[in-house]
């Protein structure tokens, strides 16, 4: 999930950029910083939004650097079980595959991709035995959060797409229509049936 957390920190600015105003040389370290920056309890930054205040610089003697108290806001995504992420196949592999969800990467075991009995085909691609479905790289998905690990720099996130409305978005597409079309036929029928009772009704004297 998407937050927009407040931070207060001392920032380490490198002699590189001293020629600049402390405001810019501030942003640009922070930025530089925080690239793919990632915390267990703080979650992936995203982008430094705004630089709020920024305190008198210190300079610790042998160092050579500044030290600037500072207030910002950064957008940060952490990823939360249970939460719905729509993401990019990235790589397929025989075990899975691998979902770019922007902000990070997870991973979908092949027995959570669909609800089929899913193969690893020569054309690099997953396919379902009944349902004949295929997911390749590029394939947008809709996919949910069921386990989460800290372990390493960053988490590790397995996703499964084997529940009612999740998957890639053409199956969904196909499934909504599925639905409508059944709905559709049974109202039909409904409408048939009750039709047929009223003028069966009807001639009853």
């Amino acid at each position: 999930m998407f937050y927009i957390t407040e931070v207060e920190d001392h920032i380490r600015v490198e002699p590189k950029l001293f020629g600049l105003p402390t405001i810019e040389a501030v942003d640009k370290q922070l930025r530089e910083t925080y690239t793919d920056y990632y915390d267990k309890e703080l979650g992936k930054v995203v982008s430094v939004i705004e630089i709020m205040e920024v305190g008198e610089g210190v300079i610790i003697p042998g160092e050579g650097v500044v030290y600037y108290g500072a207030k910002f806001k950064l957008l940060v995504w952490k990823p939360e079980l249970q939460e719905l992420v729509f993401g990019t196949i990235s790589e397929i592999t025989s075990f899975g595959a691998f979902i770019d969800m922007s902000a990070m990467r997870g991973m979908i075991h092949i027995s959570q991709t669909m609800d089929d009995y899913v193969s690893f085909s020569k054309a690099n691609s997953l396919l379902g035995k009944a349902s004949k479905r295929s997911l390749k790289t590029g394939d947008l998905c809709l996919a949910r959060v069921v386990a989460l690990s800290h372990k390493g720099d960053e988490p590790k996130i397995g996703l499964t797409m084997r529940q009612p409305g999740l998957g890639k978005l053409e199956w969904i597409k196909e499934d909504q229509a599925k639905k409508q079309k059944e709905a559709a036929k049974a109202a039909k029928a409904a409408d048939k049936e009750a039709k047929g009772a009223k003028a069966k009704g009807g001639k009853k004297k």
